[in-house]
């Protein structure tokens, strides 16, 4: 998609968004928020898996000792 094409839909996604009454905003606004905390879940369990938290578990138990 282009970035004219983009930004276009945004604003088009932006006034939608500004329009919606209060319950649907409220709505939007805890699906919007889920579907960020799930991708969100799935970034750390791709990081997890590929080693790249590894220093966390090491830094928890340096500071154990």
């Amino acid at each position: 998609m282009s970035p004219v094409r983009t930004a276009g839909r945004l604003t088009e996604l932006e006034t939608a968004v500004a329009q919606l009454s209060e319950p649907d905003y409220d709505k939007f606004r805890r699906w919007f928020l889920e579907r960020d905390w799930l991708a969100w879940d799935r970034e750390i369990e791709t990081d997890s898996a590929s080693g790249k938290l590894d220093f966390l578990v090491r830094e928890a138990k340096d500071a154990r000792t």
